[in-house]
């Protein structure tokens, strides 16, 4: 069993409250892709970072920022280490940074459910504006890879939705 010291939990904190560079409303604890923090020595601290996907354009910012608020706390020397097992998923987003991809007019993905377990129910997805299930897809692809561009059929607004993986 790994013990995390009172430094090492303060710097996971500080870690993860670096904004997402392509999400800036969740954070990246919000988001569920920093891993953990583990000092290596004084003054030397190893970050452990998941892609949302492989291939993500937005880890070496991810990466970049987070060593930029460690060195601010005080932190000399910072690895950022990309880990890819286990692989990220959208179950890894909290309710939190579900409610807030929400409020900001993004549709967030719908829990896909426990790993090897029974398949979830597929529930239909929710206009973020107006809360209707009546949608379309338009596009697989929207602004980002992780999201599809949809349309309410009720109120009209187009929207992103945050793909479930």
């Amino acid at each position: 069993m790994v013990t995390t010291t009172p430094l090492e939990a303060r710097l996971l904190e500080l870690a993860g409250s670096v904004p997402d560079p392509e999400l800036p409303m969740v954070t990246l604890a919000e988001l569920g892709v920093v891993r953990g923090v583990r000092m290596l020595a004084a003054g030397r601290v190893e970050v452990e970072l998941t892609p949302t996907y492989t291939g993500c354009p937005a880890i070496e910012t991810m990466a970049a920022d987070i060593e930029t608020v460690l060195h601010d706390h005080g932190i000399a020397e910072i690895e950022v280490r990309t880990v890819l097992s286990p692989p990220w998923s959208t179950d890894a987003i909290t309710d939190e940074g579900r409610r807030k991809l929400a409020e900001s007019g993004i549709s967030p993905p719908r829990p896909t459910g426990p790993a090897h377990g029974p398949v979830p129910l597929a529930l239909a997805i929710r206009c973020p504006h107006c809360g209707s299930t009546d949608t379309a897809l338009l596009s697989r692809f929207s602004s980002t890879a992780c999201k599809a561009l949809r349309r309410c059929e009720t109120c009209r607004e187009p929207f992103d939705h945050f793909k479930e993986l």
